[in-house]
């Protein structure tokens, strides 16, 4: 029965939480009236006849009350021990279960017994003033909110214990299974929402073509009206589009503008612009001095190879006249002849070992643009193992979770 009134006490439910606030509001009431009365009359009898009737009741009730501080002393003391610690514990409710079991089997045993201890407390006149009960209320009311608020955590508590139970419980492939049950089942409600829309869409367009059939029966003007408005719908899904199309090109130039490196000043631009045209015309004045050279020097070499081919046919004229007389000028002629084969053989190796030199620079040059593009390759086949490596490791990371 003491562990049954002590629970009642620590967790009592919605309905005796109302009723021990309507008694206290109703003895503070009492109380109150009582103070005036004696205040007036100056008659004290009237709280000795109550406490003389607490005593009998509680004579009848067969509970030994030992004095008005030993029920409601203690459970202020209670109330304040439990306002300190929070209550928020189940140590301290367990601390504050064997006060409550102390005070209770000292005064009576159950809650008759404090409530009695409460009567004879408020029925005291000068004892307590009005503010001091008042205060004790609000004590009450706050330990009442308390003791409610730590009810229903524990509550919670509890219910998230079960549900973490019953999840631990139930297997992963059955949450998948309700998950793909319950997606097949949206999916079948979409197509039914589907096929109602396709039905209500067609019965819609149905009225609304017989509608504007009767409009343009009855107005003729309205029926112009309509065209031009889907014209100028026409017009404007088409500006539209394309004002879209220009906005994602803008976006994309933007971004290549961003990517660009940024312009220099123009001062930096004239001062290139000034450097290149000192440049080019100093080019200009050495390829006109090349040139000069170099066609001076063709005029020369044509010069000499004219001379030359005179000179040779002069003396190859003499020598051919004098061979067919003496044997020494035939001699003569021959070397003539082979000399000239040779001359003729040294100038075409000098003009292909020439043609070969420059073929030479132009194929070095090849080999030179050959090889930075060989370092660009170089950079993209780096680029390229990193990403198969990047690659590689997401895979596994996929593979792994």
């Amino acid at each position: 029965m003491i562990l049954t009134s002590t629970r009642q006490f620590l967790y009592p439910s919605v309905e005796d939480l109302y009723k021990l606030v309507r008694f206290l509001v109703g003895r503070l009431a009492e109380s109150s009236d009582v103070q005036k009365a004696s205040n007036e009359s100056g008659n004290f009898n009237s709280g000795d006849t109550l406490r003389g009737e607490s005593n009998e009741s509680n004579l009848v009730c067969g509970n030994s009350v030992t004095d008005e501080d030993g029920a409601v002393g203690k459970w202020r003391a209670d109330t304040r021990a439990s306002n300190e610690e929070g209550w928020m514990t189940r140590g301290a409710g367990e601390s504050s279960v064997h006060k409550i079991h102390v005070a209770e089997s000292n005064a009576c045993g159950d809650e008759q017994t404090i409530a009695l201890g409460f009567h004879e407390h408020f029925e005291k006149p000068g004892v307590n003033s009005l503010e001091e009960l008042s205060t004790e209320k609000r004590m009450l009311l706050d330990w009442i909110a308390k003791t409610s608020k730590l009810q229903q955590m524990q509550d919670e508590r509890e219910l998230l214990k079960a549900a973490e139970a019953l999840q631990c419980q139930i297997p992963v492939q059955f949450c998948v299974q309700q998950l793909i049950d319950q997606i097949e089942a949206r999916k079948d409600k979409l197509v039914k929402l589907e096929f109602q829309w396709g039905a209500l869409r067609s019965s819609i367009e149905e009225t609304r073509t017989n509608l504007v059939e009767a409009v343009c029966l009855t107005k003729p003007d309205a029926h112009e009206k309509l065209q031009k408005k889907k014209e100028i719908g026409r017009e404007i899904v088409s500006i539209s589009a394309e004002m879209k199309s220009r906005e994602d090109e803008l976006s994309v130039l933007s971004m290549e503008l961003e990517k660009q490196p940024k312009v220099a000043s123009r001062g930096s631009f004239v001062l290139r612009i000034k450097e290149i045209t000192k440049n080019s015309c100093k080019q200009e004045v050495d390829i006109e001095r090349i040139l000069r050279d170099t066609r001076e020097l063709q005029l020369e070499s044509n010069s000499i190879q004219e001379r030359l081919n005179r000179t040779y046919a002069v003396v190859d004229e003499t020598i051919f006249r004098e061979a067919r007389k003496d044997t020494v000028a035939r001699q003569a002629y021959r070397l003539l002849t082979r000399i000239h084969d040779c001359f003729e053989q040294t100038a075409e190796k000098v003009l292909s070992t020439d043609r070969t030199r420059r073929e030479l620079a132009e194929y070095e040059a090849k080999l030179t643009s050959m090889a930075s593009r060989s370092l660009n390759i170089d950079k993209l086949r780096a680029d390229l193992d990193a990403i198969r490596k990047e690659n590689d490791m997401l895979e596994m990371n996929l593979q792994n979770s």
